[in-house]
C-alpha cells in the first residue's frame, strides 16, 4: 500500500499542489471539495475498478485513473482560478504531455 501511494505521489505531485491551492482558494466551486473527497475515498478504498490482486493491472488502474481524474478536475475549474494557479505555479502542460526540453523545436 505505501509503495503504491509513494509512486502515485510522484506522478501527481504537481497537480496535487495545484489542487490543494484550488481547495483553499476563495473562488473554488462548491463541487470541488466533494469531488476531491471521492477521489481520496477511491484511493484508500479496498474496492477498485480492477482488483489489486491482479499482479500488474490492479495497481496500474490507480496509477492511471487518479492522475487523469485530478488533471480533469483542475481543467474544469473556472478560468480566474486557473489563471491564479498559473501565476503561482506556472502553466500546466496538457494531459499526456510532459514538459518539453527547451532545445526542441
Amino acid at each position: 500500500m505505501w509503495k503504491r501511494l509513494t509512486l502515485l505521489w510522484v506522478l501527481v505531485r504537481g497537480d496535487a499542489r495545484r489542487l490543494w491551492f484550488a481547495l483553499r482558494h476563495p473562488a473554488a466551486p462548491g463541487w470541488l471539495k466533494p469531488a476531491t473527497a471521492l477521489l481520496l475515498i477511491y484511493l484508500v478504498s479496498p474496492v477498485d475498478l480492477v482488483p489489486d490482486a491482479l499482479p500488474v493491472i490492479g495497481v496500474v488502474d490507480d496509477l492511471v485513473l487518479l492522475p487523469l481524474a485530478v488533471h480533469w478536475l483542475l481543467s474544469m475549474l473556472p478560468a480566474p482560478l486557473r489563471r491564479d494557479m498559473d501565476r503561482r505555479f506556472g502553466p500546466t502542460p496538457p494531459a499526456g504531455q510532459g514538459a518539453r526540453p527547451a532545445d526542441r523545436p
